[in-house]
């Protein structure tokens, strides 16, 4: 338990604090808009070898040709590098890599701390790391480098269509360019039902817990998550400040959501125990019965899922609009 504890709120810190998985990420941009989310994509002609990429860095990666052997250092990259249809190149995931289910007969490679040497004995042709708190640290870039190994570290996506670019940059890198338009395009397919038919709710106040008490986190200003409410015109109660930040129970209840989104599994019961916090009996989400669990990674991993997770957080706040 303790230990799904440390993953499930690393990885949403990694967004905001997430920064879920060492550079911090950037939480000052704008969050998505309906508009933004319909936006298309640019066109990008199709990936040809060799290529130079630039990382979440600065750091121009070439390749030669499409990766033989890849390393995922988080588990966002692993669920894009499995959509694109590259199960038998991924030589090399973290322990906390649970989906597909095909990640169990992967190699393991650390979870919040990395075995370099592991990674360099699987001579992957490429380390996709990630620009968040369980990226490699510019010592273990260095060490891998040393070794001739190719390290990519991806953006740390902010809305979906950030997310959409990060498809399509892997899909490039990995000469599955079709494969991740086909992706992006079933991401927008669901997105926009989704968005339909919330169009013309009456917006619900809300607050996302990633935690239990004594030391309860909330997603403020600036985090994917709070992108996410915003789209479906849910008001996210805690967005007066940023990143994901920890609230007390008595700033809960000032702020009196109308839904509270549980984010975490690792509490049994815990929709029965909220409402017995002291003073959670005048909270508007605990008189309506409005306390829901979400699933933690299709709502805060920037992968293929990601519409799925919008579509699980409305149904989630607004449930009467999904009967």
């Amino acid at each position: 338990m303790k230990k799904f504890w440390k993953i499930g709120l690393s990885a949403f810190l990694a967004v905001g604090l997430l920064a879920a998985c060492g550079q911090e990420a950037k939480n000052d941009k704008p969050v998505a808009t309906e508009q933004q989310t319909q936006q298309e994509t640019p066109q990008v002609d199709e990936a040809t070898f060799p290529m130079t990429i630039t990382d979440a860095i600065g750091k121009d990666v070439t390749l030669e040709a499409p990766p033989e052997k890849i390393v995922s250092l988080i588990p966002s990259n692993t669920e894009i590098l499995f959509e694109l249809g590259l199960n038998d190149e991924i030589v090399g995931v973290t322990d906390n890599d649970d989906y597909p289910p095909e990640v169990a007969e992967k190699d393991k490679v650390g979870g919040m701390e990395y075995n370099i040497e592991k990674i360099i004995a699987l001579k992957p042709d490429i380390v996709f790391s990630h620009e968040s708190s369980m990226s490699l640290s510019e010592a273990a870039i260095e060490q891998l480098e040393s070794a001739g190994l190719k390290v990519f570290v991806v953006k740390n996506a902010q809305d979906f269509n950030e997310t959409y670019t990060t498809i399509e940059l892997l899909g490039r890198a990995t000469g599955k360019l079709p494969e991740a338009e086909k992706i992006i395009a079933n991401m927008k397919e669901k997105v926009e039902d989704v968005l339909t038919k919330v169009k013309d709710v009456e917006p619900k106040k809300v607050l996302v817990e990633a935690s239990d008490e004594p030391t309860i986190y909330t997603a403020g200003n600036g985090t994917f998550m709070n992108a996410m409410l915003d789209m479906i015109h849910a008001e996210n109660v805690a967005a007066d400040a940023k990143d994901w930040y920890e609230i007390s129970s008595e700033q809960i209840i000032a702020k009196n959501p109308d839904v509270i989104v549980v984010t975490y599994h690792y509490v049994p019961d815990i929709l029965t125990k909220i409402p017995q916090r002291a003073g959670f009996d005048t909270v508007n989400a605990v008189k309506n019965k409005a306390i829901v669990q979400v699933d933690e990674s299709t709502t805060s991993r920037q992968g293929p899922r990601l519409g799925e997770g919008l579509e699980e957080l409305a149904k989630a706040i607004y449930p009467e609009v999904f009967k």
